[in-house]
């Protein structure tokens, strides 16, 4: 068919049309979804379950007139402040990151092309189309040139469709092949893909297995207080005796503890901090959860061109089958690199290298796909061209075929520049090819790929090179830079169907060639099966499937629109350098947040069990008839107690260096140190107040040093925990615990401290114990925390 579009050329809308349709409120006004508003941070910060039980809480203990006791409210105002301002910062990194990675649409206007914003397309503007370009919004076809479209990220189908003249487009679709143009028909919220959007069938965010367990963990914390604060307030009224004010305090100090209210705070705070970090490296999140992704992932399956290679090549060499061809074979290259509207990398180096195009017309046209490896044009008289791959247009047999093969050993990428003998828009074709060039286009290695190769052979994490090249090339450069495996390249043309056997392959090989669309989708599918959390980089129209169904897709920020939509991470540097920063962000995000959880949790449990004790205490008073024991600590006791043991140190913690990959079993791990550490603190503080308790005569000062004595015993064994938690040691950790301990060893020290908040250690019977017995507490922390070392130890080796 005649590619021709130029006599029946659309000029699009003048802008007095777009200037009247958006007075109209005709234009794509979709939002973005890079980040929620602020209105939404703000609400989301500070109507929380946390906050909603500290809120109760407060008001109680401020309705007994104790402000002191009411110190704890402040983390109200922390946990919602700095995480409103933490999340704003982010928020603002990524809106200046989506507007540079955004994918602009090419638009007709006035006759005259040009790049807008998505949200600038109007309706009953004309849109161009390309190779690997997103469609924006829903439209009708008003030129063709063998335009193909995939709809499967949409509808699910998985063929492509061939668009002719006045035939619908959906927005959320890409281009595969050919060129063309549509007339928006529905923008906004009219739009196919808004309306998916909108009712979440197709777009889902990534899982986050850290959030649902913290969820998780609230949620039964939660329903663990109900019962608990029902016992504290039946033993301290009615068990013994106690006035209401104390009473009240006594309840609040309970319950106080047992929410882990730093633990969401320094969750969205490392969140922040890691989208502010990668922003600086030119990284956009698209979806915050991705930093977690990225922290689990063992498998990286990179492409050759535009990973481990530059982007851009230059024309090597020109072989010539017969030497006769000299001209016509220069002619043929020019037109085809000049007649290409959207030339990929290797027509650019062709175009370059052969400028001047003959001004052959051209009579039809075979668009570039992954999936036939070559294109073509036909010239009438001038006769029909095929430019691609040698080892799919030739007889692998052929001299000229092995001597293609020969040069692509050598890392170069190789096309065949062929003739055929009917045009390339037959059902038939490529039909007969008689090969008339070798063009030999060199591309250059990148000089940080081996150290980012090496980066990752350090951290444990497998990298598939997974190419549409030829696969002698593709092991060339991958065995070039000491990929283990890269010099025994598989040819994916001899992969199995069967996913069992393909997982087995890529479970024994690291670098394939001639690799299809539907192979890198049903290869990450592979990996999957076996428990591997996979990681797609790509930049092509070919990678888009494989990224969507990949845990975490990367795009590169020159890469087409298609990728840049479907991905989690936009490397907008388009740096594969960049990936081992982003790797080890999502690891000191998760494994911070998963070493803090310990710290806060332990808290819970300890503080659940001394409440329950207390609690059974008032109960079981009642049925034996002995004096019940009030809970030994106020408020501002418990408030002081999570300073240097968690609060300070769990803050520093969250935002230290932490390069462990993520596994899965998030709660369970926590939970395999928190439950044992923390029913050590709670029953050691537990004993340590009942061999200082005076009994219900007792007077305010030994009651002052009870409390005090517990609260030492409390502290001791807690700061055991921080110091468990904050290994290996460092320097600056080291530094920390002992601020820790000199913390607490100046509020005991200072007397305005011991005054203000109710401390007295002058009893050295009482004192004495509680070290004793906070000794006790520290060498079974130890000791628990060994056999759950060992225990984890030899499931993982299982």
């Amino acid at each position: 068919m005649s590619i021709d579009a130029d006599a029946q050329r659309d000029s699009g809308l003048t802008q007095a049309d777009v200037a009247r349709l958006r007075a109209e409120g005709k234009s794509n006004d979709v939002p973005a979804r890079a980040s929620r508003s602020v209105r939404d941070i703000v609400r989301g910060n500070v109507f929380t379950r946390i906050n909603a039980i500290l809120g109760v809480l407060l008001i109680i203990v401020l309705s007994t007139g104790s402000v002191i006791d009411g110190m704890f409210g402040l983390l109200i105002v922390a946990n919602s402040g700095i995480g409103i301002v933490q999340e704003i910062r982010a928020k603002r990194t990524l809106d200046r990151l989506a507007i540079v990675g955004q994918n602009k649409p090419q638009v007709r206007r006035d006759g005259v092309s040009q790049q807008i914003p998505p949200d600038e397309v109007v309706l009953g503007d004309v849109v161009e189309l390309g190779p690997g370009d997103q469609i924006v919004v829903d439209g009708e076809v008003i030129e063709t040139a063998s335009l193909e479209i995939d709809e499967s990220l949409l509808t699910g189908e998985a063929d492509t469709v061939h668009k002719l003249h006045a035939a619908q487009v959906l927005s959320g679709s890409f281009v595969v092949a050919g060129s063309g143009a549509y007339r928006a028909t529905k923008v906004g919220r009219d739009a196919y893909a808004a309306k998916l959007a909108e009712e979440a069938s197709k777009f889902t965010l990534v899982k986050s297995e850290l959030r649902s367990g913290i969820d998780k963990i609230l949620k039964f914390i939660t329903y663990l207080m109900i019962p608990a604060g029902a016992l504290i307030i039946y033993n301290q009224l009615f068990s013994s005796g106690q006035a209401l004010k104390p009473a009240l305090n006594g309840m609040v100090a309970a319950l106080v503890p047992m929410v882990p209210e730093g633990l969401v705070l320094m969750t969205s705070i490392a969140f922040a901090v890691g989208v502010i970090r990668l922003g600086q490296r030119q990284c956009l999140v698209q979806e915050l959860p991705a930093i977690e992704g990225l922290a689990r992932v063992d498998v990286v399956c990179a492409d050759k061109t535009g990973t481990l290679t530059e982007n851009g090549m230059r024309l090597s060499e020109l072989v010539l089958i017969d030497e006769h061809d000299a001209d016509s074979v220069s002619a043929a290259l020019a037109s085809l690199a000049n007649n290409d509207p959207r030339p990929n990398a290797s027509v650019q180096a062709v175009g370059e290298a052969y400028p001047d195009a003959p001004g052959w017309t051209q009579t039809a046209v075979a668009p570039f796909s992954s999936a036939k490896k070559w294109s073509g044009l036909s010239y009438g008289d001038h006769g029909n061209w095929l430019l691609g791959a040698p080892d799919v247009l030739l007889d692998p047999g052929s001299e000229t075929s092995r001597l293609a093969e020969s040069t692509g050993s050598k890392g170069l990428r190789v096309l065949l520049l062929a003739s055929s003998d009917i045009p390339v828009d037959d059902p038939d074709a490529p039909g007969v090819v008689t090969p008339r060039a070798l063009v030999i286009l060199e591309q250059k290695v990148r000089e940080d790929a081996r150290e980012t190769l090496d980066y990752f052979a350090s951290q444990h994490v497998q990298v598939k090179v997974i190419s549409g090249d030829n696969a002698i090339s593709v092991g060339a450069v991958a065995g070039s830079l000491g990929l283990p495996g890269g010099d025994a390249p598989i040819d994916a043309r001899e992969l199995p169907e069967d996913s069992e056997q393909l997982a087995d392959a890529l479970a024994s090989s690291t670098t394939f060639g001639r690799v299809r669309p539907d192979q890198k989708r049903a290869m990450v599918g592979a990996l999957q099966s076996r428990g591997h959390t996979v990681a797609m980089t790509g930049d092509g129209v070919n990678d888009v499937l494989a990224l969507k169904d990949a845990d975490i897709g990367v795009s590169m920020g020159s890469g087409s629109a298609a990728t840049r939509a479907v991905a989690q991470i936009v490397l907008l540097d388009n740096k594969f350098a960049t990936l081992p920063y982003v790797v080890g962000e999502g690891r000191r995000v998760i494994g911070n947040i998963e070493r803090v959880s310990n710290l806060f949790l332990t808290k819970t449990v300890y503080s659940v069990l001394l409440a329950f004790l207390i609690g059974l205490s008032g109960v079981l008073s009642q049925i034996f008839h002995f004096e019940p024991i009030p809970y030994p600590f106020l408020p501002r006791h418990v408030t002081i107690a999570a300073w240097f043991t968690i609060g300070i140190p769990a803050f520093v913690l969250s935002l230290a260096p932490n390069n462990e990959r993520a596994r899965s079993g998030f709660v369970s791990r926590v939970m395999r140190l928190a439950v044992p550490s923390g029913l050590i603190v709670g029953s050691c503080t537990f004993v340590s107040y009942l061999l200082v308790y005076a009994g219900p005569n007792a007077t305010e000062v030994q009651v002052t040093q009870a409390s005090t004595t517990a609260l030492i015993t409390l502290i001791m064994i807690a700061l055991w925990v921080l110091a468990v938690v904050a290994r290996p040691y460092s320097w600056w950790k080291i530094l920390l615990l002992s601020g820790s301990v000199g913390g607490y060893l100046l509020l005991f020290a200072i007397p305005f401290c011991r005054s203000f908040f109710k401390l007295d250690p002058s009893n050295i019977g009482a004192t004495t114990s509680a070290l004793i017995i906070g000794g006790i507490g520290i060498a079974l922390v130890e000791v628990a925390h060994r056999i759950g070392t060992t225990l984890r130890n030899r499931q993982h080796k299982t």
